[in-house]
This record gives structure tokens, sequence and C-alpha cells, in this order.
């Protein structure tokens, strides 16, 4: 299943997949086969993508969530904000994390190795466990540029970095989390020309006001002079990311799916262009689970893109997304 995961090229191998995903699941992890039969759903019944019951991404707070006789390599934390209770992915194979965000990224963005990748996440590298900064470390890794690296609080240098990007014409991506980014945008606001990419992954921890994802994108476009911003929408209990190239409309990679469900029946699903809770198929969560109802707000449109809108009230902020006013 791990070969043919990331063999996927269209809807019709995708859903095959998934289904075969989903037997094993119902069948091997024990969090969502006692999910399934609280809800009364017999697996074998299941014959259509549309009908696999999504598992509240609450049970990473309170349930080891992984395929029976598989034991954590790693164990990822999510970030969350003072108070909350954190999720714990207990992830069996490492390799398959790697396999995923390395395919992803070059299939959006190309090969890490012709970037400069500088990065901006203070608050995750304050901790122990985070699954982006995991992600960063290698594709930096990769990248192999003397520039390259966590800049933590560093704004100064980092700047002092930017300017020299640049003079230097090297293609450059710079990750950070939202209130990162606008530190650095109001203490150093500077044009960064056009092959620099500011990719923001959301996420204020408490040290500024939660603002929605356009206001965020117009202070970085005018501090930084830039026509575009690009996102990454990723999560602890998601082994893959999507990632919005511009006005906040995110796209997956073949292995990915987003759905909407009705906020009214959690187990009914809203067609393209309708707002309600984000439902994610993540065919890289193999040893855990690959159907997720997470606490978001989004719609989907046409040529497998989605938006995220904002949170549910009831659902902890998330370190990885914004929220609605």
């Amino acid at each position: 299943m791990i070969k043919d995961i990331f063999k996927i090229k269209d809807h019709s191998t995708f859903r095959a997949a998934a289904m075969e995903v989903f037997d094993y699941q119902a069948r091997h992890t024990p969090v969502y086969r006692d999910y399934l039969a609280a809800l009364g759903v017999d697996p074998s019944t299941v014959k259509e993508l549309e009908q696999i019951p999504f598992l509240p991404i609450e049970f990473f707070k309170s349930h080891t969530v992984i395929v029976e006789g598989k034991s954590a390599e790693v164990v990822f934390e999510s970030s969350g904000t003072t108070g909350t209770t954190p999720s714990l992915h207990h992830v069996a194979d490492t390799s398959l994390y790697l396999k995923s965000f390395t395919t992803g990224f070059r299939q959006f963005y190309g090969d890490p190795e012709q970037y400069c990748i500088l990065t901006l996440l203070p608050s995750y590298l304050e901790r122990s466990g985070s699954s982006l900064v995991h992600m960063m470390d290698h594709l930096i890794t990769i990248s192999g540029h003397p520039d390259s690296g966590f800049y933590l609080n560093n704004l100064e240098k980092l700047s002092d970095i930017l300017q020299k990007r640049n003079k230097e014409r090297h293609p450059t991506l710079l990750v950070g989390i939202s209130f990162a980014l606008l530190d650095l945008a109001e203490q150093h606001p500077m044009p960064l020309a056009d092959h620099i990419i500011l990719m923001e992954t959301g996420g204020m921890k408490g040290r500024r006001k939660e603002m929605v994802r356009s206001d965020l994108h117009g202070q970085l476009k005018t501090a930084f002079g830039l026509s575009e911003i690009h996102s990454e929408y990723g999560m602890t209990e998601l082994l893959s990311q999507a990632y919005s190239e511009g006005e906040g409309l995110f796209r997956c990679p073949p292995w990915m799916k987003v759905l909407i469900r009705d906020p009214n029946d959690p187990l009914a699903l809203l067609s393209a262009g309708q707002s309600g809770g984000i439902n994610v198929i993540d065919l890289a969560n193999l040893n855990s689970c690959s159907f997720i109802a997470t606490g978001d707000l989004g719609k989907v449109f046409g040529k497998d893109s989605f938006e995220v809108l904002g949170r549910f009230d009831h659902s902890d902020i998330r370190g990885c997304n914004l929220l609605i006013p």
C-alpha cells in the first residue's frame, strides 16, 4: 500500500487506495475500529468513499491512535496555546513522513536543492516534538545552501540575509509562523525580489490578536512589496501538507483530499462551494488513521482547491490555522 499511495495520479486510483486503507484501518486501528462500532457502522457495508466515517481529531488528544502491533518511532506533539491539551501523533514509520513531505514539496515547488530555505518558527523551536520543525530541518538539510537554517528570534540577522538574498537572485523560500512574520514586517520592512517566496504557516500562539488570513497577507504584502503570500496547511495529526500559492486557495498532493461535512450532521458531506467542517483524507497516515474530521471550517472548489475559513467556536485554537474574528 505504501508504494501505491505515492503513485496515485487520478481520482479513480485515489478512491481505490482510500477504500483499501479504510478496510485496513477499520480492522487494525483499535481507536478507529471502536469508533466505527460506537457509530454502529459495519465496515463491510462501506462501499463508497463518501460513506467513510471520519474520526474526530480530538481523539488524538485522548487516545493513542496507531495500528495494532505497531510502536511509535517518534511522537509528534501539537503546539496549541497555554492551558490546552496537546494532540499526540504516534508515528510508526518516520520514513513514510519523510516520503510524504518531500514528495509533496517537490510537486508544488520543485527540488529543495534549488532553494535557500529560511525559517522563522520561534515557538516551535522552543519546544520538542514539532512535526513542522522535523520537516523543515530535513528540507534545510537537502537544500544545502550556506544561508539555509532556523533563525529563531534573530530578526536582524534574518533581515540581513534577506537583503543578501535580494541581490544574489538565488531562489529563496522564507517559511514563518504568523506572529513572527508580522514582527519581521514591522521591524524590518523591505521590498523582496520576485525570486523570494514568503510562506506563512498560520498561528499567533497568544502573542498577537488572531486575524483573518486576508488581513495577515495584506500586511505582509505591504511590508515586503509582494503580490502573493504562500501558505502551508498542515497539522500534527497529518503526515501530508496542502499548499497555497496565493489568495488562500490550497491544493493537496494526489494522496490527500479535503471534503466538507455538514456542521449540523457530522456524517453528511456537502457539495462544492458550501461551507462546513473540513474532513481530511491523508493516505500517508497509513499507520494511524487516514480519515480525520478537523476543527477547521472551509469550503472546496473545482480543480481540487479548498479554502480555510476559520475554526469551530468550541475548538481549541490550533497553531497552524487562523481564526474568523
